[in-house]
């Protein structure tokens, strides 16, 4: 059994506080736990700490379950790299029923195949001129698949994704802000009950609120955030206090008001 991949699949992507990927770590004793693509576990980072948090009541006996891929995958896209990247096949309840499947893929087949393509070839941009690209690439393939593509989609929502990352990138809270809000229906569909991604979208959403003075929204999406974040994170992690005292800021805002 080649040394690259076993290193390959006991690796795990190192994510910042916001869930995007820093780099690579090995952590021998986590990669003894098990995959399912509907986890009992979650893993979180603190720095280059790894933190496993249970997100739902775990029986005596249950196994410690967490997911090796995206779950916003499609099935066979997650049965696919789970067999080339850790030689096993998924049989769990949601691959069996191919669960979400027709949400994730509606819409008109070639609209969300140009988006998934336009998405696939955004690479981290280093400048505002390169946030500015990404932008209008993005206004340009929502504005023609407006009709088209339900924002359930989820090449679509990556699409919203990325067009809310450029314009806070380029300050454009307003519309940053109008592509976050759309993508809040989408992730709960598919990130429900406790996903610390879902958390860290609400959180910046309500942090774009609170940024331009809608205070009584922000404080329920961050509520929203805080509920699921004190679970995925745990209390004492360095977002959640970022996240906590944005709360309490935009409660005394609203006592001012």
């Amino acid at each position: 059994f080649p040394l690259f991949l076993q290193v390959t699949c006991n690796c795990f992507t190192i994510s910042n506080g916001e869930m995007q990927d820093v780099g690579v770590g090995l952590y021998p004793s986590m990669s003894l736990v098990n995959h399912s693509c509907d986890p009992n576990c979650v893993i979180v980072f603190e720095g280059y700490q790894l933190l496993l948090h249970s997100v739902r009541e775990i029986q005596t006996g249950e196994e410690l379950t967490i997911s090796y891929v995206e779950s916003l995958m499609p099935t066979r896209e997650r049965q696919k790299q789970l067999l080339r990247q850790y030689c096993f096949e998924c049989d769990c309840p949601l691959c069996q029923n191919q669960e979400k499947d027709a949400e994730k893929l509606a819409g008109e087949e070639h609209a969300w195949k140009e988006v998934k393509d336009a998405v696939n070839e955004v690479r981290y941009p280093k400048s505002k001129e390169e946030w500015k690209r990404v932008l209008a690439r993005c206004q340009n393939l929502l504005s023609s698949n407006e009709g088209h593509l339900p924002d359930t989609n989820i090449y679509q929502l990556k699409m919203l994704d990325c067009a809310m990352d450029a314009c806070i990138n380029l300050e454009s809270w307003e519309e940053a802000l109008h592509y976050g809000s759309r993508t809040l229906e989408p992730y709960r569909l598919y990130y429900p009950g406790f996903h610390p991604l879902r958390a860290v979208q609400l959180m910046r959403v309500g942090k774009l609120q609170y940024s331009l003075g809608m205070f009584a929204q922000a404080l329920e999406t961050l509520k929203q955030a805080y509920n699921i974040m004190k679970v995925t994170h745990g209390t004492d992690h360095s977002l959640m206090k970022v996240l906590m005292e944005i709360k309490e800021e935009c409660e005394a805002m609203m006592r001012i008001h």
